[in-house]
């Protein structure tokens, strides 16, 4: 690097340089643009107003507390404390009002709505999804599907204790293993069977499989629990083979294995780890989505 003498003219660019050159390389005096620099400097002064103004300076326990001895933390205290109050009337309500009547206090349902839609993102999200409509073995709460009935209080009951959790209060009623080494039924049989229950809901079945057997088997074995017009029970929990929603899926190879091994989904209990204010806001919220009744 040279040192040439401030002010060079490059004939080029036709600018001024600063008198640095790197390897044949002028530097051009560019300076910064005059309102650039004027703001600059208002920033710096600003700055120095804002610390004497307003808190900003820590201390050992605490900090400054500014000329104005203001802080946007006071409102935000005071906005949360209102805040709090308001849930505190409005949770007070949801408590005492049966989950059935909720939704004739249009306040009341629109506060219900927003709490059960906050707690169903932290506790239900992770199995039926975000949006609710579930997957492979998670219902989806959007359609008519429910095994035990999706009125307010059926839905109330679901969330408190749960499903085949180890809880007496749950939902129980699992499918029994139609195969197996003690099985009920030989594998030809449950083929049989299989083709059936898909036939209930007007899917397509094997060619050559005997249908009128696959229905003698299935009123000894099958029509208990899911009736005789395989319409399903929800006493029992026991689903409606004749709808087109399936939980676990329609094709011959999952229903082989549905009862072949049987079936028995597990649910956890939210009573205790959730309030009962909670509870009433996650059984609104998850009766909007519309399914069920």
């Amino acid at each position: 690097m040279t040192d040439t003498q401030h002010g060079d003219f490059d004939p080029v660019s036709g600018r001024t340089t600063t008198g640095h050159e790197w390897d044949g390389i002028k530097e051009l005096n560019s300076p910064l643009p005059r309102w650039w620099l004027y703001m600059f400097y208002i920033s710096i002064i600003w700055s120095f107003a804002y610390w004497v103004v307003y808190p900003a300076w820590p201390l050992i326990s605490g900090h400054t507390k500014g000329l104005f001895g203001y802080a946007s933390r006071q409102d935000v205290v005071v906005e949360l404390e209102a805040l709090r109050k308001l849930r505190a009337e409005r949770g007070a309500a949801l408590a005492t009002t049966p989950v059935t009547e909720i939704t004739r206090d249009p306040a009341l349902l629109t506060f219900a709505l927003a709490q059960g839609k906050a707690a169903f993102g932290d506790n239900c999200a992770p199995c039926h999804g975000s949006s609710a409509t579930g997957s492979r073995g998670f219902p989806n709460l959007r359609d008519d599907g429910w095994l035990w009935g999706g009125g307010p209080s059926d839905i109330h009951q679901t969330i408190s204790f749960g499903i085949r959790n180890g809880d007496e209060r749950s939902r129980q009623g699992p499918m029994p293993a139609f195969g197996g080494a003690n099985g009920m039924l030989k594998p030809a049989e449950i083929v049989v069977l299989a083709n059936v229950v898909r036939s209930f809901s007007g899917l397509s079945t094997r060619p050559g499989i005997d249908l009128a057997k696959g229905r003698e088997l299935f009123a000894a074995n099958c029509a208990a629990c899911h009736g005789e017009d395989a319409r399903g029970n929800r006493e029992l929990g026991a689903p409606n083979l004749a709808s087109p929603l399936w939980l676990y899926g329609s094709d011959e190879k999952t229903l082989v294995e549905t009862i072949t091994m049987g079936r028995g989904g597990v649910m956890p209990g939210w009573a205790g780890r959730l309030d009962e204010t909670t509870i009433k806001a996650l059984t609104v919220y998850v009766h909007s989505f519309g399914g069920g009744q």
